[in-house]
């Protein structure tokens, strides 16, 4: 009975990732091009993928550490964004820009537009998948680029490669700081937590959720479990028959999932520098309160977006303060894990 128990389940989930793939298709449509350079793609080029809306303050910074690292070609879409974002992005030689006024979270929060963008021009390409506030990083990413990390994972036959979100913070309320657009904002945001994290391994889909942080400790102390779940997975050799879940958490078919070491050794993992706390972030929860697309239940988290209006001092004494690479693999929060 447990046999077909598993084959069921796993039939179900096969079901599910035919069903998004198709639902991606289907809304194909919305999508509006602004500028398609897919056509300069090459065989071995590194692509990333995102959803942005009205981020025109971090985009100058964001494309330039992703260059640096080694992404050749940005894939994004523009969910009618009104600062400016489009005709920034629009201007890039190396970015391939679309446009929808759809409704974010009527789309997957974003995931039916990027699955299509993915089944389209993605299929084995190494794929960083990220929102415009997240920074991916990994032990000696300053010297290393990524087609070094990803040239290593292939000859390990390992195709994801996951990341803790780590929460980053400046001293002192978050409206009080300033903050030039195009600037590092990790000159500004330099603080973090080291500890408070819980993980658990979800059944269904063989993800590790990692919770905890600032946010958690400072919104969510009642109710740990409405938190913010931090593990992502935002480097894949993508497959076109492969869909993300839940934003970049966890992915379709599950195995994919099980890319942290369940033996006690340490698998390689890098981080994503969250850079969300910069001072326009108190005008941008405003916003979003009053939009309500960014949960599924948007009522449940009025009280989140009321403290972040309120511009909170996430600092503490026990805060960590953001040195380099190495003191946060010291700290266990990424690891090598035989890389290099």
């Amino acid at each position: 009975m447990a046999r077909l128990a598993q084959l069921w389940q796993a039939y179900r989930w096969r079901i599910r990732r035919r069903y998004l793939l198709a639902r991606a298709i289907r809304r194909r449509h919305r999508l509006t091009a602004v500028a398609n350079r897919t056509g300069g793609i090459a065989r071995n080029d590194i692509l990333l993928f995102a959803t942005i809306r009205n981020e025109a303050t971090r985009l100058e910074h964001f494309l330039a550490h992703y260059r640096a690292l080694g992404v050749n070609r940005f894939l994004i879409v523009d969910n009618d964004s009104t600062d400016g974002s489009r005709d920034l992005l629009a201007d890039q030689p190396d970015v391939s820009l679309w446009r929808t006024d759809s409704s974010y979270r009527l789309h997957r929060f974003g995931l039916d537009w990027v699955t299509w963008l993915m089944i389209r021009y993605a299929h084995n390409h190494w794929c960083v998948t990220v929102d415009a506030d997240e920074l991916l990083i990994y032990p000696h990413h300053d010297t290393r680029p990524l087609p070094a990390l990803t040239d290593w994972l292939d000859r390990q036959g390992q195709r994801v490669y996951p990341a803790m979100m780590l929460e980053l913070y400046p001293k002192g309320p978050v409206q009080a700081q300033h903050y030039t657009p195009g600037d590092d904002p990790t000159a500004l945001l330099r603080w973090f937590d080291a500890g408070n994290y819980s993980l658990i391994r979800q059944e269904k889909t063989r993800a590790l959720w990692i919770q905890g942080g600032p946010r958690a400790r400072m919104f969510f102390a009642d109710r740990p479990r409405h938190a913010p779940t931090l593990t992502k997975i935002p480097l894949v050799r993508w497959n076109r028959r492969w869909v993300y879940l839940n934003s970049t958490h966890s992915i379709l078919p599950r195995y994919l999932n099980e890319c942290y070491d369940q033996t006690g050794a340490e698998a390689p993992s890098g981080l994503l520098l969250h850079t969300k706390f910069l001072p326009q972030v108190v005008d941008k929860a405003a916003e979003e309160k009053r939009r309500r697309e960014h949960f599924g239940t948007p009522e449940l988290f009025d009280s989140y977006y009321d403290s972040l209006i309120g511009s909170p001092d996430f600092w503490t004494p026990y805060s960590q303060e953001l040195t380099g690479w190495r003191r946060l693999e010291s700290l266990g929060l990424m690891s090598r894990g035989g890389w290099l």
